[in-house]
């Protein structure tokens, strides 16, 4: 049976994800916005057969899952809980800038 981890989304933030208007498609998440999932706290992690089953499983948990919540399959694909069902989502990650022709030649100068 897979074993999905739990993208819990930072409280601060769960207003701002409800008003947000619904958009059709894959979902693109900023991994800033999500507390990790820390070891292998009971929390943090399910077991179950897709992620419907999973949103049932965690629907009566102590911490359940939430509007905005993301789950991680072992795959590493992602899906995204949403108002309207579950929708695939994919992590966005900040593009690395390449270091500018004044910071290259200060570093060859201190070698």
């Amino acid at each position: 049976m897979p074993s999905f981890r739990i993208h819990r989304l930072k409280d601060h933030l769960r207003q701002n994800f409800r008003l947000a208007p619904h958009l059709s498609g894959t979902a693109h998440v900023k991994p800033r916005d999500y507390e990790s999932p820390e070891g292998d706290r009971e929390d943090t992690q399910v077991e179950a057969s897709s992620p419907y089953a999973a949103f049932f499983a965690l629907r009566e948990a102590p911490r359940s899952i939430e509007i905005g919540d993301v789950l991680e399959c072992e795959d590493g694909s992602l899906r995204i809980f949403k108002f309207v069902g579950i929708e695939e989502a994919q992590w966005v990650v900040p593009e690395i800038k390449p270091a500018s022709f004044e910071e290259t030649q200060e570093a060859g100068s201190l070698a």
